[in-house]
């Protein structure tokens, strides 16, 4: 959901959610609100996160996205602390479609968060 900077409004992306759900969807990918993050509003990220694990009803895998070759070291583990906090199963590097994949770095980084 969000796909691919995650600046898509929590309420479409939860609307989104739920309509996957229900067309047979077991996993939901969502990308983080890289723009929200980068500005330091932690509050609207976390919001954003807990409204597609609540449409997901504990009936999916989720998995957020958190774009790391848009963000610092520091935001990749705000980042990484915020999905891991609102109870995400699992954390993924990008999207495939930005300036860069995972490195090394950012997976040990992340596995270290």
């Amino acid at each position: 959901m969000g796909f691919p900077l995650g600046a898509t409004d929590s309420r479409t992306k939860a609307y989104e959610t739920r309509n996957a759900i229900e067309n047979g969807a077991d996993e939901i990918d969502t990308v983080i609100n890289v723009g929200a993050l980068r500005n330091g509003d932690l509050k609207t990220v976390e919001a954003d996160l807990r409204a597609v694990l609540t449409a997901c009803r504990n009936t999916t895998t989720t998995k957020a996205i958190i774009e790391t070759c848009l963000l610092s070291d520091e935001e990749k583990v705000i980042a990484s602390q915020l999905v891991k906090k609102v109870g995400y199963d699992f954390v993924k590097t990008s999207t495939g479609f930005s300036t860069a994949g995972a490195t090394a770095h950012d997976v040990a980084l992340i596995r270290r968060t």
